[in-house]
């Protein structure tokens, strides 16, 4: 099918010479722009003026258009020659993007229930409330009267706004910013280039015409590729009003995602090896692929940037494949399900990666550490508030009867034993109704725990997993405080020698044994969840038709966390006799040079086994006769068990290698 586009009616007369002299565009007196005889016939190019992608927003106004005039360029080509990569993939932005969060950031039923609580908690504040938050979610319709002399923005207006507005985080709305002022503005504030010009990562562009037909000059801008790009919407600081409605003069950092990467080892500016938001968020791929449809003489670009825009917000994207119609949606079930592939594989390759391990263990308790690293390149998990990850960890004896359980949750998708307000940090765990989440948890003036943005003055609670390369002396640490982690947690984004900016958290796990000596299969596993049943109670409690609407959505859906990481290990056990009871001795402990020594060996004993924490076989003879025994350790630091199995039962040594 043919993809089109409507434009502005504006004159613009080109001619475009040709090396070759065999391809070429010229325009004719009725300022219609065609190409080649062989390649566009005039109903063709009418038919691509006119209608574009009918589905999307079309609208045009002084400063921005809608995401239809678009797609007739950039969206889907029947032909296969542009937005394809080279083995037929297609990869055009308009498919990509409609799918996402920010495609879908004017309709989102979640933000306008939040939107509606804000405004029924302080009614007065309705006008700067609706104005501040359609700021980032529609800011093509804010801005584009904001930029034409005309007051705040609501709602009301959202709702009529069928053109603009309602496209969301459209594509003017990115590409027409200013690479003046790249990260400085923040909370919704955002510059956007005076003349008629979109800026895009290629140079030497052909923009007659893009000219004629959306009124757009497209032009090279590096800053596109900045992570300076994102810094309006992704740093929010907001006003603090006290529980009268009163404002206090304090203000609260709702989110600080671009902080966060600044005060990060990926961080562009500060290393020449970083990597910016778009090159995780729109992931580069070698291509080369056409970026425009409807002429043959364009060349390749290399490299292509994916408009996947993927996240962590599985949960809304369900939500939002689920109620295309009730919503008004223009992306299909199958592209939604493609951004949700994407979210989850985002949320379990690279978000955390863990590290369970046994770091000692006796008769009376297991002592477990749980390392965690953050893979991003902020923290994790980053955003609005109702985000929360946490730690779960089973212990099981091999009979599968339950030894001890921290982070599990219910049929209530809940974490068992979360505190009545928030549950505090832990570096240690001793009791299973102990559970260590991540979460950013506000204050209200009173330092109550509050989930009215406005009444938030500052975090009880920010224990969330910092970016490697994160430090309390960098700039912007005071949007990106750390809350709520008690100062004896030492290995909380500090490696073993001390040193700040590991981006890393141990979770150390007593578990009681009570006298159980046999084998322990230990389980760990990281939860995330975008919103809660908790978090949503206090905006419940209000009626509106945008909370009435996404309580019977929430209701029915499935609250199910998202499993982002697991790993399991099984130790061996812990003897109650000596080895040394067998006539057998090990040495050295710690090895040193990489060789394990086993002498005294007798017909006591059948094998021997060297497994490491995470219950792997890495070394085992059969003893035959042997009086002695020598292995080659693995390479690197690590703690790992000698099993002898002997007529008498097994016997572990536990043996570290330096």
């Amino acid at each position: 099918m043919k993809r089109t586009s409507a434009r502005l009616q504006r004159t613009v007369v080109v001619t475009l010479l040709a090396a070759t002299a065999s391809v070429f565009v010229a325009w004719r007196g009725d300022r219609m722009p065609v190409a080649h005889a062989s390649f566009h016939t005039d109903e063709e190019l009418f038919a691509f003026r006119v209608a574009a992608d009918s589905s999307l927003p079309a609208g045009w106004g002084t400063w921005f258009s809608g995401s239809g005039r678009c797609s007739g360029c950039h969206g889907f080509d029947s032909t296969g020659f542009s937005m394809h990569t080279p083995d037929g993939v297609d990869v055009n932005v308009t498919d990509d993007w409609r799918s996402t969060m920010m495609a879908n950031s004017a309709r989102d039923p979640f933000w306008r229930a939040k939107v509606s609580h804000e405004v029924l908690v302080n009614p007065a504040h309705q006008a700067a409330l609706e104005d501040k938050c359609l700021t980032c979610h529609a800011p093509q319709g804010k801005y584009e009267k904001y930029l034409t002399g005309g007051g705040p923005y609501s709602m009301a207006e959202l709702h009529a706004d069928d053109s603009l507005g309602i496209d969301g985080v459209s594509c003017v709305a990115c590409h027409r910013q200013s690479p003046d002022s790249l990260g400085i503005m923040h909370s919704g504030q955002m510059k956007f280039t005076v003349a008629d010009i979109l800026w895009g990562p290629y140079d030497q562009v052909f923009g007659a015409p893009m000219a004629s037909f959306v009124g757009f000059v497209p032009e090279y801008g590096p800053h596109v590729n900045d992570g300076g790009f994102c810094a309006g919407c992704h740093t929010l600081v907001t006003e603090t009003a006290d529980l009268s409605g009163n404002p206090t003069g304090d203000t609260f950092v709702e989110q600080a995602t671009y902080h966060e990467w600044l005060n990060s080892a990926f961080n562009t500016v500060e290393s020449s090896e970083g990597i910016s938001c778009q090159g995780c968020h729109t992931p580069r791929i070698e291509g080369p692929v056409v970026i425009s449809a409807n002429y043959i003489f364009l060349t390749p670009r290399t490299p292509y940037g994916l408009h996947h825009f993927a996240g962590g917000n599985a949960f809304m994207l369900k939500m939002l494949r689920d109620y295309i119609d009730t919503l008004g949606l223009t992306a299909t079930e199958t592209q939604f399900d493609s951004t949700i592939a994407r979210t989850m594989r985002n949320l379990q390759l690279h978000s955390v990666l863990l590290e369970p391990g046994m770091s000692a263990r006796d008769a009376d308790t297991a002592f477990i550490a749980v390392k965690l690293s953050n893979l991003t390149g902020h923290k994790f998990p980053s955003g609005y508030p109702a985000r929360r990850a946490w730690v779960e960890l089973v212990a099981l004896k091999p009979t599968g009867d339950t030894l001890f359980k921290s982070g599990r949750w219910g049929s209530d998708w809940e974490v068992e034993g979360h505190d009545a307000e928030y549950e505090p940090h832990h570096d240690v765990i001793r009791q299973q109704d102990q559970a260590q989440i991540y979460e950013l948890v506000m204050g209200d003036v009173n330092g109550n725990k509050t989930t009215v943005l406005e009444r938030a003055k500052s975090p009880l609670k920010d224990n969330r997993l910092t970016p490697i390369g994160f430090t309390t002396s960098h700039p912007v640490y005071d949007t990106t405080l750390i809350a709520g982690v008690p100062p004896s947690d030492i290995d909380f984004n500090h490696d073993g020698a001390g040193v700040e900016g590991s981006g890393t958290d141990i979770v150390h796990y007593h578990v009681p044994m009570n006298g159980y000596t046999g084998a322990v299969d230990v389980r760990v596993r990281v939860w995330y969840q975008s919103t809660t049943a908790r978090w949503n109670a206090e905006m419940f409690s209000f009626n509106s038709p945008e909370i009435d609407q996404f309580r019977d959505m929430f209701e029915a859906a499935d609250n199910s966390p998202v499993l982002v990481q697991e790993a399991s290990f099984t130790d061996l056990g812990v003897g109650t006799d000596n080895i040394q009871e067998l006539g057998v001795r090990v040495f050295p402990n710690p090895v040193t040079n990489g060789l394990l020594q086993v002498v005294g060996l007798s017909d006591k004993v059948s094998d021997i086994e060297v497994f490491d924490l995470k219950g792997r076989l890495v070394a085992s003879t059969t003893v035959q006769g042997r009086r002695t025994w020598q292995a080659r350790m693995p390479e690197g630091a690590g703690t790992y068990l000698v099993v002898f199995h002997a007529r008498d039962g097994r016997f572990v040594e536990r043996v570290v290698v330096q």
